[in-house]
């Protein structure tokens, strides 16, 4: 029997998946962290008001999500899924296979995994006042930048992760 394909999930893909899954588990990836580190012209953005997505960063460890797609689903959601993450043809994240724990059965599997592509014109590391200007201001075709930091910060919650760079970047956004 075929294994099921495994996608890990450090930001929307958490709360919107857009795609059939067999199972989700806790997950940790070492060696990156979740940071805003890519510009949005499309999804949280425009190109006159660009907003900030987050991508995986080089360093330290992210948890996050990680959903198994069964075998028959994994070409059509990895289709799905190099779309959405790399609008237009635009590779601002690059498709890795990468090891990750589930941290409620202790197993490693191998993850399909969006890293941010820092030879990408949208990469950047901005500090948090920035970002959180970025992001107050953001607008495009998925809604509100505001917004999909909030989310995000509020599912990874509900998961039990805390986020410090994500509640200050929150912390840090004018009263909208």
């Amino acid at each position: 029997m075929p294994e099921s394909l495994h996608i890990f999930a450090y930001g929307s893909l958490i709360w919107r998946p857009g795609f059939a899954y067999e199972s989700r588990h806790p997950a940790l990836l070492r060696g990156f962290h979740r940071r805003f580190c890519l510009t949005s012209r499309h999804y949280r953005g425009t190109a006159e008001q660009p907003g900030l997505v987050l991508g995986l960063d080089r360093g330290g460890a992210c948890r996050g999500v990680a959903f198994a797609v069964a075998p028959e689903a994994a070409e059509e959601t990895l289709a799905y899924l190099d779309a959405r993450e790399n609008v237009a043809g635009e590779i601002v994240y690059t498709r890795r296979l990468l090891p990750v724990r589930l941290l409620d059965d202790g197993r490693t599997v191998q993850a399909v995994t969006y890293v941010a592509n820092r030879r990408h014109a949208a990469y950047c590391r901005p500090a948090p006042e920035v970002a959180a200007a970025a992001i107050a201001l953001g607008i495009g075709q998925a809604g509100a930048n505001r917004d999909y930091l909030m989310n995000t910060v509020s599912h990874l919650r509900d998961l039990g992760i805390r986020d410090a760079a994500l509640d200050r970047i929150a912390a840090l956004l004018p009263p909208g």
